[in-house]
């Protein structure tokens, strides 16, 4: 299996596949000289982590991350920092349940990747997906936080907006409260709503879907090689990598179809230390493919869980048609455990074309 790396100077691999022994990545071309422990890194990780509510797959995996290669340290380096060789991340499985899916391991499961990957590799790992799960994210989540390190002075966070039906009402929005609530949540009313209304999908044997989005503060102007190196393309590129994404906008996106020229465009007007300033941010941050300087900000929509207890149609690998219904530990809403996913993703492109940006114009 090919392309499983991602980035041009800030480049990731990620390794493992759901029920193996480990997962982890291998980030080449971090800079040398940047402060990095296995700490700074967990911190991420926790907020991935399953198990942590009712609301997501009960998967009992810490996520311990171990730093194996691309670190030094002795008493001229005031701690651990980078060496600018391969930084090697290893996380390990430790909670799998291998016989949960030993009944299907003949169907293909209808939204599962199963059907895809047999036909192009004659072969796949039935065992929770294999390298198709979520469980990859992990790791993902690992290189954001290093690529975070490149950035460090961009603010990257993560909120959803809307899962099944229930929007958030923006008039209400708390980062704050993000931090208060398991979905990730920055209107705590709605975030009531979708706890009473995941009960009910988890108790029905369905999933839910979800809108997550992501704004990148303070990231510099600049930023974005066109034509075929734009910044939003390849944040969406990245987010639509992601598992379960089906959609991907940035700013305004389709809504801004149905806007007129004159509400569409960001004004601007010079502000006090003689640089523009922008009066809206339909574009969100970013136009002709370069940044502005104003915040990035993109959505992503995850589709429900495709595991749920319901049963479904499919056909078995032998080509006979058959019910399946995908008994294990599943999340019901896949997109909650996205938020920390898509800031990761988001934080390895930045980091990406800041090290470009830097090499081509020397800023």
């Amino acid at each position: 299996m090919s392309h499983n790396t991602f980035g041009h100077l800030f480049r990731v691999t990620t390794w493992g596949e759901s029920h193996g022994p480990a997962l982890g990545c291998v980030i080449d071309g971090c800079p040398p000289g940047l402060a990095l422990t296995e700490a700074d890194i967990q911190a991420y990780l926790d907020k991935r982590r399953p198990g942590t509510s009712r609301f997501v797959t009960q998967r009992q995996e810490p996520d311990a991350v171990k730093i194996l290669s691309g670190v030094f340290e002795d008493d001229r380096t005031g701690g651990q920092v980078t060496t600018g060789t391969p930084i090697l991340l290893l996380i390990e499985n430790v909670d799998q349940r291998s016989k949960d899916y030993a009944a299907i391991r003949d169907l293909y499961r209808p939204g599962h990747a199963d059907y895809t990957y047999d036909l192009k590799y004659g072969v796949r790992d039935y065992r929770g997906g294999g390298r198709s799960s979520a469980r990859e994210t992990a790791a993902r989540v690992a290189a954001g936080a290093v690529a975070r390190k490149v950035i460090s002075g961009v603010t990257i966070r993560a909120a959803l907006v809307q899962i099944g039906p229930h929007r958030i009402d923006r008039a209400r929005w708390d980062w704050a409260e993000c931090e208060r609530n398991p979905f990730w949540c920055p209107d705590a009313e709605t975030a009531k709503t979708w706890e009473t209304f995941l009960d009910q999908t988890r108790k029905a044997g369905s999933s839910a879907g979800a809108i997550i989005e992501v704004h990148a503060e303070n990231a510099p102007a600049g930023l974005g090689a066109p034509l075929y190196g734009k910044l939003d393309a390849e944040l969406a590129a990245a987010l639509m990598s992601i598992n379960a994404v089906k959609g991907v906008e940035i700013g305004d996106g389709f809504a801004a179809a149905a806007l007129a020229g004159e509400e569409n465009a960001d004004e601007m007007r010079m502000g006090q230390d003689g640089r523009p300033v922008f009066r809206s941010n339909h574009a969100g941050g970013i136009l002709g493919g370069i940044s502005t300087g104003q915040t990035i900000v993109a959505r992503f929509a995850v589709k429900p869980t495709s595991s749920i207890l319901t049963p479904r149609q499919t056909v078995s690998a032998q080509g006979e048609d058959a019910d399946i219904e995908t008994k294990g530990r599943h999340d019901p809403c896949v997109g909650i455990r996205a938020a920390p996913v898509g800031e990761a993703m988001v934080a390895c492109v930045l980091a990406d074309h800041v090290l470009r940006h830097r090499g081509q114009t020397g800023r």
